[in-house]
């Protein structure tokens, strides 16, 4: 039987539609637990429901796509130098995951791709290392530069180019680091590359 508190999940019809799709479903335990569907939905009930990453019906069933929750932080933890394949491509790949909420970030190609349409964050902090060079890092969006950072102090053994923003992405919009000027000889050991998805839209 469906709780009292939740009388949306009574009504027939409903429960005959998504049947009918073939979606199944499981009642919570009480008032407060959600009604989990098969197939990255979640059904809350809730008499102030919210529209924030989801739809909410005129029976009061808000749903939420199990892919609202997007997050990605790479690191590069070994100072090996640029790699063939870097020097071709000029991207800056990093060797391990440690936030990768979703999986849409491609570790080996390093280059994250969005889920869905909505506004998302991101920054970078790439370092050389004994490299008097200036280097300049883009930001790139499917292959278009969106935004830039240099270092170039000769004076220093280490020094990183950062940068951050929040850019309007596209389902399916590719965003990877690619080094425009200079080289990474030496190493970028502890260089960084992260996202979020602040909200979907």
């Amino acid at each position: 039987m469906a709780p009292a508190s939740c009388p949306a999940l009574r009504a027939t019809l409903p429960m005959l539609l998504l049947m009918g799709c073939g979606i199944t479903f499981s009642l919570g335990q009480n008032d407060t637990e959600p009604i989990v569907l098969e197939g990255k939905c979640l059904v809350v009930c809730d008499s102030n429901p919210s529209a924030d990453g989801g739809v909410t019906s005129s029976l009061g069933i808000s749903v939420r796509s199990g892919s609202a929750k997007v997050a990605f932080s790479a690191v590069r933890g070994t100072n090996h130098e640029p790699s063939e394949m870097s020097n071709k491509s000029m991207t800056i790949y990093f060797d391990q995951v440690l936030v990768n909420i979703g999986n849409h970030f491609d570790l080996k190609a390093s280059v994250f791709q969005a889920p869905r349409r909505g506004i998302y964050s991101f920054s970078f902090h790439v370092v050389k290392v004994y490299n008097r060079q200036t280097i300049q890092v883009n930001l790139m969006q499917n292959e278009y530069p969106v935004i830039s950072a240099f270092a170039g102090d000769q004076d220093v053994t280490r020094e990183a180019a950062s940068n951050g923003v929040l850019l309007h992405l596209e389902r399916e919009d590719k965003l990877y680091l690619k080094l425009e000027r200079g080289n990474l000889m030496g190493g970028w050991k502890y260089s960084t590359f992260s996202g979020f998805l602040v909200f979907p839209l």
